[in-house]
């Protein structure tokens, strides 16, 4: 009788984990769509999938390991005609021996169905005729997982991300509208080959810290340092978005902590509209410059700038 443990290569006592295991690693190696000149490869790659039906299915695994049934789901120890061995059948249906009588089976009881019988010998799901048993469909290769690390910047404009598969291959993949951290993407056979065909692969998007750039909501938000004379008479500056570097307006007067909106640079949402990007603005004084020093000197602001925090 053929061993499915031998064929998959682990021991009686594997674990449901180390027999799927095994079997996948055999799996690639012997799948017909890497070994089409090779027949031998195709044989062995259908003798390992028998193995795996029966081992991952824990009753027809407990059935084998009793001896009840062979590796092919069928009854063990039952010989048609020939007189099989572990009390099989008899050599002919007539004969009044041990094994099968024309009245029943003996030592069993009087007219036994013989139907009923092989119900239970096959788990109620086949019988003497029809084939043999039925088998539910074959089943699908293993889901493999990929994480994948997205600039924020990309994530913001739906930008097109490239992943290398185990098998080498390279997808370019398009993100979808409303994409967040955490986001799973399911690429359908693109995963382990099975009996039953590919399983998917599924991809884990992880969103990237950006070096100035933070996500609130489905707005980006950059804080922006501007000079003193700049927020003193105004200027037009350069501001970095997703897309690239745009003109921004400061008006005169503008203090730290103003913010201002440039819209539609934000994260893509579901419905395909876009969030803003909101800048805030950052007075920067120079450290130790005596011209600005002389120039303020004698200088002073008559408001009180703390007077609504009481002091």
């Amino acid at each position: 009788m053929a061993d499915p443990y031998s064929i998959l290569g682990v021991p009686r006592g594997a674990s449901e984990k180390d027999i799927k295991s095994a079997y996948r690693k055999l799996a690639k190696e012997l799948h017909p769509d890497r070994n089409a000149d090779n027949p031998k490869a195709t044989e062995r790659f259908s003798e390992v999938t028998r193995a795996y039906d029966l081992l991952s299915d824990k009753d027809k695994r407990a059935r084998f390991d009793r001896g009840e049934i062979d590796i092919d789901g069928n009854p063990a120890g039952f010989g048609f005609g020939g007189g099989g061995a572990g009390g099989g059948f008899g050599g002919g249906m007539g004969r009044d021996q041990r094994g099968f009588r024309a009245d029943g089976f003996e030592g069993m009881g009087e007219g036994i169905d013989l139907g009923d019988i092989f119900d239970g010998l096959f788990g109620g799901r086949g019988g003497m005729g029809g084939g043999g048993t039925r088998r539910g469909p074959a089943p699908k290769g293993a889901n493999v997982q990929y994480k994948l690390g997205v600039p924020l910047s990309d994530a913001a404009m739906l930008a097109t991300q490239r992943i290398t598969l185990s098998d080498g291959k390279t997808i370019d993949l398009k993100l979808p509208a409303g994409v967040e951290d955490g986001t799973q993407m399911r690429l359908a056979g693109k995963g382990e080959p099975g009996p039953g065909g590919n399983g998917d692969a599924i991809v884990v998007i992880h969103l990237q810290p950006h070096a100035y750039f933070r996500r609130e909501g489905d707005n980006l938000r950059l804080d922006l340092p501007i000079s003193l004379d700049e927020a003193v008479h105004g200027a037009k500056v350069k501001v970095p978005t997703p897309e690239g570097a745009v003109m921004l307006t400061v008006a005169p007067g503008s203090s730290s902590g103003k913010t201002l909106r440039l819209g539609g640079k934000g994260f893509t949402r579901k419905d395909g509209s876009r969030g803003d990007q909101l800048v805030t603005l950052e007075v920067q004084l120079p450290e130790g410059d005596a011209d600005l020093i002389q120039r303020l000197d004698g200088w002073r602001d008559p408001r009180n700038l703390r007077a609504r925090l009481g002091v």
